[in-house]
């Protein structure tokens, strides 16, 4: 026990395993002591055996992973477009248990289950006032029927909360308000306190390790299958110890230090690792500075990239409003449980270290392609010739000096090649950080001292992480400044870096259509891939709030932040971004001035009540959901409905299969699963249009993840996918090969069906990339995809894969497409699946090209733990678990 003030906890203590001669458990990663702990408490002779305590308490950080565990996360976090295919998922489970003579309440959350509403407001009204109002209205009306089955979920459901539409990113409303660090709940022998600590179905939950809560993305069928009381299994990870010296010079922004920790931990490898940091330049930051490096582990590819309690994590609780109660509480356990840093502790075992002086962080931006791809803002415009060449996709050099004339309501004028036709601050990564946003707000104020404006192609938006954002702004007298360039707040979610920018004005769409013209967005955000931004946007560059502003007023990449002015002052002079831009020291003082503990406490004292119009929706009632079979939105899907208990689907050897899509390497979630606006031309347009929506209402993919009809159809469907299979074409767009008919993924994915054809996936290293959408792997079930041979899988979608029984296979280290000398045109047979799988094995692919020759070749099943092959046997995660409520 615990005495904590007056209070007296239970826990399980860490230390009395190595009192008990079991492991060096002091000198463990305090990520792996978190873990540890789970095991030990959650220890029952069935998924957890004192074998599996043995193991990790006596972990050897240069072992590969091999030893299977099964941890169950103290809590679950949904956001509303993974969110929402989860619900329904649970729903149509409801639905078959009730079919099979269960009972539907069986399906119900055994865990605390929180959903934030923060990914379908969209950015339709910018630049002005009321843009804030005006597009909330919007987003009410495009998702009355999704919100209506939430409103559903939130009285059919224990232990399930959502967090109204209007009130802040996921992440941020996690790190402000949701997350605990340590937990007690009530056990048989009194209070017991263990280590929060969740799993989420975006993947930037990430980010609350920043606050020492352990916690990663997980795709939303590992998650259903979280809340319905399965462990997420996993092999015992290596762990990457990041250590962290100097300070951040003058200049230098948290951003330009995650774009920087990005780019190393890529270039080092960490896909399936823990990342953990450590060193004395942690005291030098604080904890929106770390939450910031925690938000991005997806993009330099770890499973998380941990921060432990220290001082910094306990002021921070207690500035954000948590209690003096709850911080002791924090305080007390996390030293009993050594998980407590401090500068003078030794450092823990790790698998591999690197190091980073913070005083080398320079500022940068990252793109045009990928978070891991940093350029120094003092390189940038060197950098975008050829970035411009390569974007334009010619052997020639691209023109430079190409521009579009544009005819706006206000005046008319050229708009050129590399313009920044976007430029936003949002998502959760730097808008949870009030160093920067603040930063970016001072920025604003000198620029508008100095008489500089906006050029006039460049769309504007502010999109805060939570209200408190605009409280501080506003106690700062920075509001003003920021709109008086166009950051009018447009919304309190992800909006761009989602892909939920909102048109572009007519004028500069057609302008950039009509010259072909290579443009460009600058976003705060985390994630910059192909397609995602705007369908007319071809270079995305990630980069900390004030340089969005600066780039907002410069209106082109190929600006020289060093050398060429802004613009010019009411007197003539040249006005830098040295002019402008604010000293550390400045920052420092205006957040020591507007930023206040009361700020946390008033946002989210009624942060689940939501706005007039979500309490005045309908809200319906009954176990189990009421199927409207003319939604397009919401419907049953398909996954369930002729489960049977007794007799497990057929898994035999495959035959005569083709390929549906061959691509190349860092095809991300974003290439495979839909997202973004819905193209007037694709399957998934002819479908609502079929069903009678028109296109203004044809709103986002995200937005209509709870209709598997749409959700196949846009499977694949990324603009800028380039399958192999139709050289020179990008897009929806593949050949049936037996009759050379190129036609979009979905029809010829049908076809394939309609002759009895199965069909697999050719792919290249970091296969699945990016965000943690089920949809990734449901639509490329759905399509009738029996299996996926790629290079090198990402973390999350492998498992993905694994949780909709598609079988995930690894071509042998050294082998590809290219070097097997596969054109795609092949007819695939893989062999020993009906021998018997097991975790890892290996099986024989033949492919026989139309002469008749063959390639044989062995490929890696990455099903990798015993309880992945049960999911693989019963035909994914969830009919595993309907089995087993069932029986």
């Amino acid at each position: 026990s615990l005495q904590v003030g007056d209070r007296k906890v239970g826990l399980f203590r860490l230390s009395a395993l190595e009192e008990q001669g079991i492991g060096d458990v002091a000198s463990l990663p305090r990520c792996l002591k978190v873990l540890l702990e789970n095991l030990l408490r959650g220890e029952d002779g069935k998924s957890v055996d004192p074998e599996d305590v043995r193991a990790l308490a006596s972990w050897d950080p240069t072992a590969d992973p091999s030893h299977e565990i099964a941890f169950r996360p103290a809590r679950v976090l949904l956001q509303d477009f993974t969110g929402v295919p989860a619900v329904v998922d649970l729903a149509a489970m409801r639905e078959s248990l009730k079919r099979l003579g269960g009972d539907p309440s069986k399906i119900n959350p055994l865990q605390p289950v929180d959903l934030v509403i923060d990914h379908s407001v969209q950015i339709d009204h910018f630049g002005k006032p009321e843009a804030f109002q005006l597009n909330v209205a919007r987003e009410m009306e495009r998702n009355a029927e999704r919100y209506a089955l939430l409103r559903w979920a939130q009285g059919a459901f224990d232990n399930f909360g959502v967090v109204p539409p209007g009130t802040g990113i996921i992440h941020q409303v996690n790190l402000e308000y949701l997350a605990r660090t340590v937990f007690v709940r009530d056990d048989e022998v009194g209070e017991m306190a263990y280590p929060d600590s969740l799993v989420g179905t975006d993947s930037h939950t990430t980010m609350i390790n920043g606050l020492g809560v352990l916690g990663w993305g997980v795709g939303g069928i590992e998650a259903e299958a979280a809340m319905l009381g399965q462990p997420v299994t996993m092999l015992i990870p290596q762990v990457v110890g990041f250590r962290l010296d100097g300070k951040l010079q003058e200049g230098a922004t948290a951003t330009d230090l995650v774009l920087t920790v990005t780019q190393a931990l890529r270039e080092r490898g960490v896909v399936g690792k823990f990342v953990e940091f450590y060193g004395p330049g942690l005291s030098e930051l604080s904890l929106p500075d770390r939450a910031t490096i925690a938000n991005m582990a997806p993009e330099y590819g770890a499973t998380m990239g941990f921060f432990p309690v220290d001082d910094e994590t306990c002021r921070y609780l207690r500035f954000s409003g948590r209690s003096d109660e709850q911080v002791d509480l924090v305080e007390a356990y996390c030293k009993e449980q050594g998980l407590f840093r401090n500068d003078s502790d030794p450092d823990p075992r790790y698998s591999d270290t690197l190091s980073l002086d913070l005083a080398e962080v320079v500022p940068s931006l990252a793109g045009p392609r990928r978070p891991q791809d940093r350029v120094a803002l003092r390189e940038i415009k060197a950098n975008w010739a050829k970035t411009l060449t390569d974007l334009a996709g010619s052997d020639e050099p691209a023109v430079l000096e190409k521009t579009a004339t544009v005819d706006s309501s206000d005046d008319a004028y050229e708009l050129p090649q590399g313009a920044v036709v976007i430029a936003s601050i949002t998502s959760c990564t730097n808008t949870s950080n009030p160093s920067v946003m603040v930063g970016a707000g001072l920025l604003a104020k000198a620029a508008r001292e100095k008489g500089l404006q906006v050029k006039p192609w460049v769309k504007t938006s502010l999109a805060p992480g939570s209200m408190v954002v605009m409280d501080y702004l506003k106690s700062a007298s920075l509001v003003d400044d920021l709109e008086s360039l166009g950051f009018h707040l447009v919304g309190y979610g992800c909006t761009t870096c989602i892909g939920n920018s909102g048109p572009l004005p007519e004028e500069v769409a057609a302008g950039i259509k009509e010259e072909d013209l290579v443009v460009a967005s600058v976003l705060s955000g985390n994630r910059n891939f192909d397609g995602r931004i705007h369908a007319l946007v071809r270079a995305n560059y990630l980069a900390s709030p004030p340089l969005v502003v600066a780039y907002a007023l410069a209106g082109r990449m190929d600006w020289d932040p060093k050398t060429e002015p802004l613009g010019t002052d009411a007197d003539g002079n040249d006005v830098f971004l040295k002019d402008i831009w604010p000293s550390q020291q400045l920052v420092n003082d205006t957040l020591a001035d507007c930023l206040s503990s009361e700020m946390y406490e008033k946002s989210y004292a009624t942060v689940l009540e939501g706005t007039p119009e979500w309490q005045a929706l309908e809200r319906p009632e009954g176990l189990t959901f009421d199927w409207d079979g003319d939604s397009t939105y919401v419907r049953e899907p398909p996954f369930f409905q002729d489960l049977a208990v007794d007799e497990l689907p057929a898994l035999g050897d495959i035959s005569g299969a083709r390929v549906l899509v061959m691509a190349g390497h860092s095809v991300t979630t974003d290439h495979i699963s839909p997202a973004g606006a819905i193209a007037a031309d694709s399957p998934a347009a002819g479908y609502l249009e079929g069903s009678g929506v028109d296109q203004v209402d044809f709103n986002s993919y995200g937005s209509r993840r709870g209709n598997h009809e749409v959700m196949m159809r846009g499977t694949f469907g990324n603009v800028r996918l380039r399958n192999l299979l139709v050289p020179g074409k990008e897009g929806n767009w593949t050949k049936h090969v037996p009759s050379g008919d190129v036609g979009s993924i979905h029809d010829t994915a049908m076809r394939y069906a309609e002759e009895g054809t199965p069909l697999v996936v050719l792919g290249g290293k970091e296969y699945g990339t990016g965000s943690s959408r089920d949809w990734a792997a449901k639509g490329t079930l759905l399509l009738g995809v029996k299996a996926v041979i790629v290079e090198s899988f990402e973390r999350i979608h492998r498992s993905n894969l694994v949780g909709m029984g598609v079988l995930p296979l690894q071509f042998k280290d050294g082998e590809g497409r290219e070097s097997l000398g596969l054109t795609g045109e092949e007819s695939f047979s893989i062999e020993g699946i009906t021998a018997g799988l097991s975790p890892r094995c290996e099986l024989t692919v033949t492919a026989t090209a139309d002469d008749g020759s063959t390639k044989s070749f062995q490929v890696v099943l990455r099903v990798d733990s015993p309880q992945e092959l049960e999911y693989i046997k019963h035909g994914g995660i969830l009919p595993y678990v309907l089995r087993q409520l069932a029986a």
